[in-house]
């Protein structure tokens, strides 16, 4: 349906495949939210039901980035112009990626700027803490050696991990038939309740202050963190065949 009032359907038919968009840090706040003279749909919308790719996420504008925090907590877009008010759907999956400062060497003593660590908290300092409460999941990537190119190939390769996923899904769909919720992201109060409440040891490990990968923010949000480590935690242990979460 947003394709279509987008413009966008390939032929006019309707495509069975989830959307994945790749907004250019160009993007005006219009192309990535919607807007416009004739309001259209912007790319978290063309994204509903799939994923939004946001490659060096500092270089967007800051105003920009931050006109994604109500769509990625409501999972709509409320665009109000004088002419017109439209909602949109803006329920997605948000990717990020981006280098850990303005040179991208940090760490590196032989490639690294004479301005680290300042220039790294300076870059990363242009993302708003409140979005990046809004990603429940932050992952460091350490460089790539000529080395490591020469490594065998990983034991498990993306067809077998696309398989665990694939299963996962079918797992959440059996599980939430019959709600309006399409997957562990939309669990919320007393279904997050039911199926992603740990076990004893597990609950004491999340209220722990978190160290890596989550969000390092998320020790002082509160109710909003658990959510968050939770439907995480549910996702993992079902990619591994696991419907009890555990230590």
């Amino acid at each position: 349906m947003v394709s279509s009032v987008a413009g966008t359907l390939i032929e006019g038919r309707i495509s069975q495949v989830r959307p994945f968009r790749t907004p250019h840090h160009s993007a005006s706040m219009a192309a990535l939210v919607g807007g416009g003279l004739k309001v259209r749909p912007g790319e978290v919308s063309l994204a509903h039901l799939g994923v939004l790719f946001l490659d060096e996420l500092p270089e967007f504008q800051r105003a920009v980035l931050d006109s994604l925090r109500e769509p990625l907590e409501t999972g709509v877009v409320d665009v109000a112009r004088a002419n017109a008010h439209v909602t949109f759907p803006a329920r997605v999956q948000l990717v990020a990626a981006m280098n850990p400062c303005r040179c991208g060497h940090l760490g590196d003593p032989a490639l690294a700027c004479s301005r680290a660590p300042r220039c790294a908290a300076d870059y990363q300092g242009k993302v708003s803490g409140p979005l990046l409460d809004r990603i429940d999941l932050h992952v460091e990537v350490d460089p790539v050696s000529a080395a490591d190119l020469g490594l065998p190939p990983p034991a498990e390769g993306s067809a077998e991990v696309a398989a665990r996923v694939a299963a996962a899904r079918r797992v959440q769909t059996e599980r939430l038939a019959g709600t309006k919720m399409r997957s562990n992201a939309d669990l919320n109060g007393d279904m997050l309740e039911l199926h992603a409440t740990p076990d004893e040891p597990g609950r004491k490990l999340l209220l722990q202050p978190p160290k890596r990968c989550v969000s390092p923010r998320a020790a002082i949000r509160g109710c909003c963190a658990w959510r968050g480590l939770s439907r995480i935690c549910r996702g993992v242990r079902g990619s591994g065949g696991s419907m009890s979460l555990r230590r």
